[in-house]
């Protein structure tokens, strides 16, 4: 796979923000310093405010150390897929005592979370809609519990825009089904993805 995004920075808090990010979502990078030649494949630069004066490239995100990583990396990622904005982008929920969660743009996963309480997801969510613009926007929610993603639904609804679609989707066919992958039971966030790429009743 060649490496698109470049992560420069002599910071080390930034820099092992910005890389445990990018490893959790399984995205191939680039490591400089500052003033380092980037090289013709890089799409775009992930750096702090204070080095961007160093970097030369027409695609720089940056990152501030108070910030969530997520977000450069969000932006990092639109910019070295050469999208202004995505087509869709698709949000899973994967209810139960814990939340998992997947964020889908154009069909390829962008993030997954495991893990989560209600209002952290609800939290995701509303940043992952901030952060990935794009033509159309669909949060789907595992139907395993019914009171659970019902009340989620209402939850998430509060705080979307109006053209943000709401789906409650069957869970057949996920952990919850009895389904495994691999010879392992599916995660939260493995079951969230498959939400997301699964058509649901509209809320």
């Amino acid at each position: 796979m060649r490496t698109k995004i470049a992560v420069a920075t002599v910071s080390g808090r930034a820099y092992y923000r910005l890389v445990k990010e990018l490893k959790e979502r399984g995205l191939v990078f680039l490591s400089l310093v500052p003033g380092e030649t980037i090289p013709s494949t890089i799409k775009v630069v992930v750096t702090t405010e204070e080095e961007k004066p160093l970097i030369e490239h027409p695609n720089v995100v940056i990152f501030h150390e108070k910030d969530d990583p997520k977000m450069a990396i969000d932006e990092a990622h639109r910019l070295a897929s050469d999208k202004e904005s995505y087509q869709e982008v698709s949000i899973g929920v994967d209810p139960g005592k814990t939340f998992g969660i997947a964020i889908l743009c154009d069909g390829n996963v962008s993030t997954t979370e495991d893990g989560l309480t209600l209002e952290q997801t609800i939290d995701t969510i509303l940043t992952a809609l901030r952060n990935n613009p794009a033509n159309s926007y669909t949060v789907r929610i595992g139907g395993g519990v019914p009171e659970l993603a019902e009340e989620l639904a209402k939850r998430i609804k509060k705080g979307l825009p109006d053209d943000v679609g709401v789906e409650i989707v069957s869970e057949k066919g996920t952990s919850h089904g009895g389904i495994e992958s691999r010879g392992r039971k599916l995660s939260d966030a493995d079951s969230a993805v498959w939400i997301a790429r699964k058509k649901g009743n509209r809320t």
